[in-house]
């Protein structure tokens, strides 16, 4: 399966975005759903994540009350909605499967196989 982004964009600061990452070539095949964001210089971020097969969603402490994540079973994809956002939100944010057999879903190196990011700017 591949995963590919879309949504992100250039904003200012207090505005919203809504990220796509559809499942292309076969249902998404593993049970949880992460996203991560990586601003240039820095590390991979954990934002949030969600589960392909219960209600359970799980967030950064930067993502909790700003951010929420859903999925549509029906269209094969997951969607980060991002509220309130700020400049520091700037990043390429990835979505990214977890490794069957991973529990630990805010590290980057539990999650096999990635789309290719989508840029998001946010302005002062």
């Amino acid at each position: 399966v591949q995963l590919v982004e879309s949504g992100g964009g250039l904003v200012q600061a207090g505005a919203s975005l809504r990220l796509s990452c559809a499942a292309i070539g076969d249902t998404f095949n593993s049970y949880v759903m992460g996203w991560f964001r990586q601003a240039p210089g820095k590390e991979r971020e954990y934002v949030a994540a969600i589960s392909w097969t219960s209600e359970s969603t799980y967030y950064s402490d930067s993502a909790k009350g700003r951010f929420a994540v859903s999925k549509d079973w029906a269209k094969n994809t997951g969607y980060l909605e991002m509220n309130n956002l700020k400049p520091d939100d700037t990043a390429v944010y990835y979505c990214a499967a977890l490794k069957q057999g991973s529990y630990v879903v805010i590290l980057a190196s539990n999650y096999d196989t990635w789309g290719q990011g989508t840029q998001v700017t946010v302005s002062s």
